[in-house]
């Protein structure tokens, strides 16, 4: 292939939208690659090039396919902006950004935006196509606005149904259909009043303005939730502890976290409530807890995060590096400790938490041997005594936290 690919952004509004430029593009294109409904929006009599439709799975095709047309003038066609959760990243990612020329068309965020009277940069964006639905949760926050990007005309009814769900019943929502287009329509109801199994127009995007019913629980934007929030066998990092815990760990965008001994999978999953390019995988050898981490993750907006059943340190073996390691339990399994920070590059952090002596013995020694911060928490909650009140004390949890230098490590 010579040269730059053509990478040309259209939206419902078809051909007549089209600037001048991406018009020309697509005129001159031997061949026009895209989505079936993308492609028909181009006149044949305009555009007559060969027409090749994306095969599935897309993204391991792509190199090949435009391999396949070397020595040709390619055009690929995007929805709207091809750089806002569409096709570019992907062929970015897979061939090089080098090899493309973007020329984008208004996003469907920016047509809603300007329908709504929204500021853009004040708009939080959620995409449901090819995500999770339980992904929306952790936007959810009260008198918030979000844009909801659906994967078809069955995501409003999937929608109003999680707002139901996690207590924001009232938000407002309203689904704005073939923005762009002179077919655009907008349907106003709330989550409460949409009609379950109710359809929209497949292209949609949905707005919300989220209102948290009073009697829902209210879950902040910082570590440290309710411990009434997960689902557990007690086997949960307490939250003034967990709190102060990611505190140590220090989630940065984008870093992954191996969280040992999962129990509930707070940990990992306060981990990726703090951003939402932040990874963890989190290591948890009773199957039944694993599958409760799962449901908590879903339940508190992490559905991404990757269990991983089996024993430490053996499970650890051919997992991505992390950036950081907390160990919650199994310090005294053998190899552990060590394992983990092998795994760790220079600058990664491991904290590791413990309430028995045994491995307390176990941080000390390391601490004397790689530095860092050892600590203990303790915290003690007011209880009624008879007519009165008193302090029940918790069991203290002795930390760990190190840096990983680059020397001697």
């Amino acid at each position: 292939m010579n040269g730059a690919i053509s990478v040309v952004g259209i939206g419902a509004d078809g051909w007549d939208g089209l600037p001048e430029n991406s018009r020309r593009t697509l005129r001159a294109a031997d061949v026009l690659i895209g989505g079936p409904r993308q492609l028909a929006l181009l006149p044949a009599a305009e555009c007559p090039g060969e027409r090749v439709t994306w095969p599935s799975p897309l993204r391991p095709a792509v190199p090949g396919l435009l391999a396949a047309h070397e020595g040709r003038s390619v055009a690929v066609l995007a929805s709207g902006d091809p750089m806002f959760y569409g096709i570019g990243r992907t062929l970015a990612e897979t061939v090089g950004a080098d090899r493309f020329r973007f020329l984008p068309h208004p996003s469907s965020v920016s047509y809603a935006c300007a329908r709504l009277g929204w500021a853009l940069e004040a708009v939080e964006t959620v995409s449901l196509v090819g995500r999770p639905l339980a992904a929306l949760t952790a936007a959810l926050y009260d008198g918030r606005r979000l844009l909801v990007l659906s994967a078809d005309g069955g995501t409003p009814a999937e929608v109003a149904d999680l707002l139901r769900e996690r207590g924001y019943g009232p938000s407002r929502m309203r689904v704005l259909e073939q923005l762009g287009s002179d077919r655009e329509r907008t349907v106003d109801a709330t989550a409460d009043t949409w009609p379950p199994g109710g359809r929209a127009d497949a292209l949609n995007v949905i707005a919300l303005d989220c209102v948290r019913s009073p009697e829902a629980p209210r879950l902040g934007a910082v570590p440290g939730l309710p411990d009434e929030a997960y689902e557990h066998d007690g086997q949960l990092t307490k939250r003034y502890v967990r709190a102060a815990t990611l505190a140590a760990l220090a989630p940065a965008p984008g870093e992954l976290l191996w969280d040992i001994g999962g129990g509930s999978g707070s940990i990992g999953i306060e981990w990726m409530r703090t951003d939402r390019s932040c990874r963890a995988i989190t290591v948890e050898k009773h199957p039944e807890r694993a599958e409760r981490i799962l449901r908590n993750a879903d339940a508190l907006g992490t559905p991404a995060l990757r269990v991983v059943t089996g024993p430490a340190p053996a499970a650890l073996a051919g997992l991505p590096t992390p950036d950081a390691v907390f160990i919650g339990g199994g310090l005294t399994a053998p190899g552990l400790l060590d394992a983990c920070w092998e795994a760790l590059p220079a600058g990664g952090r491991l904290v590791a938490n413990t309430v028995t002596l045994e491995s307390e013995a176990l941080l000390a020694e390391r601490y004397r041997r790689h530095g860092g911060e050892l600590v203990r928490l303790a915290v003690a909650q007011a209880v009624p005594v008879g007519g009165f009140t008193g302090w029940r004390q918790a069991m203290p949890v002795t930390q760990w936290s190190v840096t990983k230098s680059g020397v001697g490590a």
